[in-house]
């Protein structure tokens, strides 16, 4: 392609010329290449200058999540810690209290002791695994608790169901066992304990229970039949009054009648009876305290 000469004339409308230029085309080419060659410059050094300032700002915030989540890691690790602490601390404390309630196993197996501190390298895994576990601690110590629970509940129920009180306040005037018979002089075993006392004293329920029966006349005269449970009953003779009534209910400690000299007996005085399974035992090993109510 020829390189044709272009003329360019620079003058001011109808004046004389100002100045006067001849170009080739090769030239001017030449300019518009060099031209465009700039303004892709320009934009090139513009989008790259945009990018990187996008980039910073991307790795600034990407910086400040990653201080925020190691942060949060680190507190949830802390967190964890504590947990595990005290969920050791209650394992401690349930086992001496299943020994004092007399359960000889909880049941599962204990977690072996570890220590150290928890590391952001272990990862997002084993973090898993450790709540796992400590949940799993949880659900074992939740079901020890409520072992040990039931069985001090039982064991409440068994000593509130334990004639454990002296049921008058008196003098100890006969024991269990064999005796020489105040009415008749023969030999012949005594079934519980006399206790003289004055008369209309209260009589009181060795431990709670329920009312089984009462008997108006007999050899025992006006007597009460408490049934505590567990094959226990106690039985209160010789009474002058009865203030309870079959089937009810009553406490350790509770008013069943009076002091009396009802049936066969010779003085006013409590006939105090401990049957275990039915039979008659002695009634002073169970006194927890040698001390009469009200003496």
């Amino acid at each position: 392609m020829p390189n044709r000469r272009h003329t360019l004339i620079l003058r001011r409308g109808e004046g004389p010329e100002l100045a006067r230029w001849e170009v080739t085309g090769r030239r001017i080419a030449t300019w518009l290449g060099g031209a465009a060659a700039l303004v892709g410059l320009a934009a090139l050094s513009g989008w790259l200058w945009f990018s990187a300032r996008t980039e910073r700002f991307e790795l600034g915030r990407l910086r400040q999540e990653n201080e925020s989540l190691r942060t949060a890691n680190e507190t949830f690790e802390e967190r964890l810690q504590r947990l595990q602490a005290r969920l050791a601390d209650s394992e401690d404390r349930t086992r001496k209290l299943a020994i004092v309630a007399g359960v000889e196993s909880l049941g599962g197996s204990r977690e072996p002791g570890r220590g150290g501190e928890l590391s952001s390298a272990v990862g997002f895994e084993s973090s898993l695994d450790a709540i796992t576990l400590t949940d799993q601690r949880a659900e074992q110590l939740a079901a020890a608790l409520d072992r040990v629970e039931g069985r001090l509940a039982e064991n409440f129920r068994l000593l509130s169901a334990t004639p454990s009180i002296w049921p008058a306040s008196g003098l100890l005037s006969s024991s269990f066992g064999w005796r020489r018979d105040p009415i008749t002089g023969q030999r012949a075993f005594h079934e519980g304990i006399d206790i003289a006392a004055n008369p209309g004293r209260p009589v009181a329920a060795a431990a709670s229970g329920v009312v089984a029966k009462v008997v108006q006349s007999g050899g025992l005269g006006r007597a009460v039949y408490v049934s505590h449970g567990y094959g226990t009953t106690t039985v209160y003779g010789h009474m002058s009054r009865v203030l309870v009534r079959p089937g009810q209910k009553i406490e350790r400690g509770g008013t069943v009648g009076l002091v009396g000299n009802t049936g066969r007996s010779t003085g006013y005085h409590l006939h105090y009876e401990v049957h275990l399974d039915g039979k008659p035992v002695n009634p002073l090993p169970y006194l927890l305290s040698s001390k009469r109510p009200g003496a």
